[in-house]
């Protein structure tokens, strides 16, 4: 496992025994689409618990009654966020962050591949939203312009993916794109962080750091193409 040797401050690598443990096991050929995909969920829901207790706070939203008649303060988080993951791997991280929120929040989806001869992103699919909701909208509280996106994507290997998909979610409107990722490379975080966006604007937590890619683009060691591997399209 490689460590950058001066990490800016805004990306974080776990240390926790568990992520590193689940990530050695993820890495085997042996793992089976549903094993790879309970530990993608593991994975994910780690980090993301480290990462939105860094970046969320907590605020009173009323009050509610115990089952022996007490009144509470109710509480809730903020600012409003949404979840974004990049097709077709980072939906095995919807649901851990689902399970971890305390309530649901709306779920947009960013289609990206990777040139084969280039490395370049092309972009195929964008479902954000470039409307207000109206007053009358069905659920209202769920249709409102994030504050924060949560971008889903389990490797960052070259850090294209994931600079394309920044930048779309900033353009869009964002203030701050929080990126929760399994597995990256030394370079692909570097990228992600200096073209990205601005100071302050792009927040990286990752399982684990390895130190390369190779001729194709993928991380070395690594752990294969996720998306293949939770889809059982290997050799596709």
């Amino acid at each position: 496992m490689a460590q950058l040797a001066t990490p800016p401050s805004s990306i974080h690598i776990s240390t926790h025994p568990c992520v590193r443990a689940k990530l050695s096991q993820i890495r085997s050929k042996d793992v089976n689409a549903r094993e790879t995909q309970s530990l993608v969920h593991e994975i994910a829901l780690i980090v993301a618990c480290d990462a939105l207790a860094s970046e969320l706070q907590t605020v009173s939203s009323g009050t509610g009654e115990t089952p022996l008649g007490y009144e509470y303060t109710t509480e809730t988080i903020s600012p409003k966020i949404a979840l974004v993951p990049i097709l077709r791997s980072g939906l095995g991280m919807v649901d851990a962050l689902q399970s971890l929120l305390p309530a649901p929040v709306a779920v947009h989806h960013l289609g990206l591949f990777r040139e084969p001869t280039t490395l370049q992103p092309v972009e195929y699919y964008n479902n954000l939203p470039y409307h207000r909701p109206s007053n009358s909208s069905a659920d209202h509280t769920l249709s409102l312009h994030p504050d924060i996106a949560i971008l889903l994507d389990p490797i960052i290997a070259t850090g294209g993916t994931s600079v394309a998909a920044i930048q779309t979610l900033l353009e869009w409107g964002v203030k701050k794109v929080i990126v929760i990722a399994i597995l990256a490379s030394v370079g692909g975080l570097r990228r992600a962080i200096a073209e990205g966006g601005r100071e302050g604007e792009v927040e990286i937590w990752v399982g684990g750091c390895d130190p390369e890619v190779d001729s194709r683009g993928m991380i070395r060691p690594g752990m294969g193409d996720v998306g293949d591997r939770l889809f059982l399209t290997i050799g596709k």
